[in-house]
Formats: C-alpha cells, structure tokens, sequence
C-alpha cells in the first residue's frame, strides 16, 4: 500500500509516517520499481503501536523500546509490563504536579479580590519575596 492508504489506516498523517521512517522507529518499506514506498502489514502494525503507545503517554524512544519488545519473539511479558509500570509511575507523579499547580492557583484566585485595585495576590503570590518589581 502506498503512504495515504496506511495513513488512513493507521489515522497518521504521511508527514508523521515520514518522520518515523527518517528516524529508524519503523522497518523500511520496500520500494516499487518506480521509487514510491510500498508499505506492508508489518509497517502498519508497527505504526499502529507507535499511535497508541504515544497515546498513552510513551515517548517515542520508549516506542523504539517497545517495538524492540513486539519484534522480539523470546521477550519476556515482564519486561513489558515493567515498561508500562515505570508509564504509570510517570504519569502519577505528573498528575500529583498538576494538582499541587491546580491548589496553589485556587488558594491564589481565591485570594484575589479582582476588583479595580491594583493590589494582586495573585501577582504577590506569583513572585519572589526578594524582588522589587512584585
């Protein structure tokens, strides 16, 4: 198949099929006589994983580790779902930033009148106690 026809099947667009082939994260594909990429199963299957691992948060030198994983046939599921764990570990410790952000904020909005006044909690909040400027 041609690159639209696995972009479309693989719900990439041909820039981004293009960028993973430049960088070694797919197989090549072969080439037809007249120089155009012919794309197999194997390169749509491995789109396809990059896709979804991407959606769940993998970068994509963790894809390249992951698609080490799906070539392999002697891998060990552990080593998967150790990849995955240390995912989620990453994540939690993300969303545990994202929430300390999400109450700092509050406290700080909730501090502030937001009336015509120029005093701004939010801005004395915002800045270091030694600075002038705040």
């Amino acid at each position: 198949m041609n690159i639209s026809e696995v972009a479309a099947k693989t719900g990439l667009n041909t820039k981004t099929i293009r960028f993973y082939e430049e960088k070694g994260v797919i197989t090549p594909p072969s080439r037809a006589s007249n120089g155009y990429r012919r794309y197999g199963d194997r390169q749509q299957n491995e789109l396809l994983l990059i896709r979804r691992a991407r959606l769940v948060g993998f970068s994509l030198d963790e894809c390249r580790e992951l698609l080490a994983f799906s070539r392999d046939p002697a891998r060990r599921s552990a080593d998967v779902k150790a990849k995955a764990e240390q995912k989620l570990a990453e994540i939690d410790g993300k969303i545990q930033e994202l929430l300390e952000m999400k109450a700092t904020l509050t406290a700080l909005t909730e501090q502030c009148p937001g009336d015509s006044g120029a005093q701004c909690p939010i801005i004395e909040g915002l800045c270091c106690a030694s600075e002038p400027a705040c």
